[in-house]
């Protein structure tokens, strides 16, 4: 861990903390419950949250973000998960998937097109990579575009796309030559909506992450400019896994902050549910739960934060993102499932966001790649295979 500043404790992270913490609590707490019961997306909070600059937190300046390194994103994506997971997802893609991309690896025109609009929450953005037989094994996409002269010819869809429903832009990726080497053969275009044969499908219900407009997309014969490819053809795939990389760290601060709500409700409720003459923080039982969901956080935590540290120092990252990212999902999970057995029938309710938290949670077991695919890629890389 020498690789691991006192990042918590610097006071300009406080700051991010404090800033982030405000507006979750004044813009996205009182909507929270309603955006998992009606599972409607709310341009409205895109929007606010794109005005106050959550929206372009890596963003360099000149396109209009505030350009934080890793750790202060992180620390941002922490907070607003511990209010809503769906509004942490909105910063996800818009910063950490498309913006990242576009900033990335956009040329200068595609830049100053999209990303001040992007920040300021007036485009939403998706993220086109999954498609129904291609979800971990990314390499396996079978949507298909095809030059023609200053043209590309795509068809396919994709499935489970976050914000599909109301996406102005998709950042795709699409089959360009059915090279050997698969990978090779994928190039990421940025397709507009209304572009011709470009229509948004079902609209798909999940247990969690709802309210995020979770979408089919289907591309029949759709026709963008060639001048809609991002970076080079046949660079795809390596740019997906380039911003996938980075935002499993985003993934796992997500994870650490609904951990962290978990604990902080199962704390309040022990200490004032009162059980055979005595409040619940009195029974040993209780309190070693509190203690062991309490360090399993914390490491949870400084796994993540020294991922951030070394993508922001330049540094190899991929191994402890991967950790990170296994390490605090299942680690949400697993305090999200013992804070509900702290709450008894309360926990399992309505009337708590509790069951909430589960379920978000578990999406972020298998989103921003499944802990399989964590543990496969941390195993590959240990064993030099």
């Amino acid at each position: 861990m020498s690789d691991f500043p006192e990042v918590v404790v610097k006071e300009e992270y406080e700051e991010i903390r404090r800033w982030a913490k405000d507006f979750g609590q004044r813009e996205i707490a009182p909507i929270a419950e309603k955006l998992d019961r009606t599972d409607e997306y709310s341009l409205d909070l895109a929007r606010k949250m794109g005005e106050y600059g959550l929206l372009g937190l890596s963003i360099p300046e000149e396109y209009g973000g505030l350009g934080l390194g890793a750790v202060g994103a992180i620390i941002v994506a922490e907070e607003i998960a511990k209010v809503s997971l769906s509004a942490g997802l909105i910063i996800g893609v818009q910063n950490g998937l498309v913006g990242n991309a576009i900033a990335k690896f956009g040329s200068t025109e595609q830049k100053e097109k999209y990303l001040p609009r992007l920040v300021k929450g007036e485009i939403i953005c998706s993220f086109g990579l999954t498609e129904a037989g291609a979800g971990s094994d990314a390499a396996g996409i079978s949507t298909k575009a095809e030059r023609a002269g200053e043209w590309y010819k795509i068809s396919g869809s994709k499935l489970w796309i976050s914000q599909g429903m109301v996406a102005d832009l998709i950042l795709l990726f699409a089959r360009t030559s059915s090279q050997e080497d698969r990978a090779a053969g994928i190039t990421s275009l940025i397709v507009e909506k209304g572009s011709d044969g470009f229509t948004v499908g079902s609209k798909l219900e999940v247990m969690g992450l709802r309210g995020t407009g979770t979408a089919e997309l289907v591309f029949k014969d759709c026709r963008v400019p060639a001048s809609s490819v991002l970076g080079t053809e046949g660079d795809g795939f390596l740019i997906a896994m380039a911003v996938l990389d980075e935002a499993r760290i985003g993934a796992a601060a997500a994870a650490v902050g609904i951990a962290e709500a978990a604990l902080d409700a199962s704390m309040a409720y022990a200490k004032k549910r009162v059980l055979f003459r005595k409040t619940l923080s009195k029974f040993e039982s209780i309190q070693f739960l509190i203690a062991d969901i309490a360090t399993k956080i914390s490491a949870a935590r400084l796994l993540t934060y020294r991922a951030a540290y070394l993508l922001e120092t330049g540094k190899p990252f991929q191994r402890e993102a991967a950790m990170a990212k296994v390490f605090s999902s299942e680690t949400a999970v697993w305090a999200c499932e013992r804070a509900i057995q702290i709450h008894g029938g309360y926990g399992v309710s309505k009337l708590l966001p509790l069951e909430r938290f589960l379920r978000d949670a578990k999406t972020l077991d298998i989103v921003e790649g499944a802990s399989e695919v964590q543990r496969w890629i941390l195993a590959r890389d240990l064993l030099g295979l």
